[in-house]
């Protein structure tokens, strides 16, 4: 049997989780948390990892109950994500590869969301809508490389949610993506925005600067709600989204469709999917808060793939980058 842990920490979550053969034996996780109305700085994010990390490794290992001897691998995040963080827990897995006498393996973070999410919902070959802080794409699998179909032109999907819960000063706790959801539960006025899909790709930057300018003006004046404002940001954006990941199955010939991402979780996105693929005769799957959201399980089961199929970083190559492609790495593992 093969033990894999995984180490992520590529934004404000740091996540270290332990996979026995698709079986989750440990994920534990903190998360930075900062004020209402501001973001997460790098330097800052990496701080908070650096304090939290070795309790965290303690914690995975006795939920696992396993000893160091008992893993066969050290799996982290090599991007893409933000630097000071990614660095942090680079430099922690190395170490612990090197104090275990553990081969290491530097993974792609987009993989292992797309890894983790086949695991748990047993989808066999879907297009994915991969959503989150950093990253939006459409995503299928072709020839030992996970094709990117569509993605943002601009900013991510998660991103836009965020900067405007900071515009409206709307709590990071536990995260502004879900307070926003809350939110729009209440809302009952739909205020036109601005729709932007450019064949296959999508741009939020025009949206969130749209409702940045006019949101304090709408308030104000009482022309909507804040609850109202929510609403009408998640059924715009999340139709782009619906919109783009219905083509790709179109071109694919997919009767699949899988959401990963911080932003899968989001139960109105699902719901919209849902009915996308019932009309097409389709299955959806997807995941909730435990695997959706960054951690380090999928770390370790996308490591767990790789090491089966034959990879290990050698020490002198496990560097992290902050960009990294989803189609740059060659997926060994599947046919």
């Amino acid at each position: 049997m093969t033990v894999v842990i995984g180490f992520e920490g590529s934004a404000n979550k740091i996540g270290i989780g332990i996979i026995r053969d698709g079986e989750v034996l440990s994920n534990p996780r903190r998360t930075y948390i900062t004020p209402p109305g501001q973001g997460f700085m790098p330097s800052d994010t990496a701080r908070h990892h650096r304090a939290v990390i070795l309790t965290v490794l303690k914690e995975a290992l006795e939920q696992a109950g396993l000893k160091p001897a008992d893993i066969d691998c050290v799996a982290y995040t090599k991007g893409p994500g933000m630097g000071a963080p990614l660095v942090t827990v680079a430099l922690v897995a190395r170490t612990v590869s090197q104090l275990w006498g553990k081969p290491l393996l530097g993974v792609n973070h987009c993989i292992g969301h797309i890894e983790m999410g086949r695991l748990i919902t047993k989808a066999n070959n879907p297009t994915v809508l991969y959503v989150s802080g950093g990253n939006t794409q459409v995503i299928a699998y072709s020839e030992r490389r996970y094709r990117i179909f569509g993605e943002t032109i601009d900013i991510a999907v998660g991103n836009c949610l965020d900067r405007f819960a900071r515009v409206i000063k709307i709590s990071n706790d536990p995260s502004p993506g879900y307070n926003i959801e809350q939110m729009a539960k209440k809302g009952s006025q739909y205020v036109e925005l601005p729709y932007t899909v450019k064949g296959m790709d999508v741009s939020f930057s025009g949206i969130l600067s749209y409702i940045e300018e006019a949101a304090h003006k709408m308030l104000s004046s009482g022309q909507c709600t804040a609850e109202d404002l929510c609403f009408s940001l998640q059924e715009t954006v999340f139709s782009m989204l619906v919109e783009i990941t219905e083509r790709a199955m179109a071109h694919c010939g997919s009767q699949e469709v899988l959401i990963v991402g911080g932003v899968g979780c989001n139960l109105r996105l699902q719901e919209m999917m849902g009915v996308m693929c019932k009309e097409r005769g389709a299955k959806l799957f997807a995941t909730d808060e435990r695997f959706c959201i960054d951690n380090g399980a999928m770390i370790a089961q996308a490591g767990w793939e790789m090491f089966r199929s034959g990879q290990v970083t050698e020490l002198e190559d496990s560097w992290i980058t902050q960009r990294y492609r989803t189609d740059e790495v060659q997926v060994t593992w599947r046919d």
